[in-house]
């Protein structure tokens, strides 16, 4: 797997953690202790997630989530 793909990761603060998900990689989820780290992990877990499908002769989903940030008045 050479070529290169850009999926969009969403990221949500918890109490004492961050997590991070793929909406395009079901089930390809990280925790980690600050950003960085989760950032750094859900990284690690998207090229093992797409090489595992590789091996097992599924096909790439193509990335096609998006993200955008809608600013509002709060009442």
């Amino acid at each position: 797997m050479n070529r290169q793909q850009q999926y969009t990761v969403i990221l949500e603060k918890g109490a004492s953690s961050y997590g991070a998900y793929v909406p395009d990689l079901l089930g390809c989820v990280a925790v980690g202790e600050t950003k960085e780290e989760v950032i750094a992990l859900i990284q690690e877990a998207i090229e093992l997630h797409l090489e595992d499908l590789v091996e097992t002769g599924q096909n790439l989903p193509e990335p096609c989530s998006s993200s955008e940030v809608v600013i509002v008045k709060a009442r």
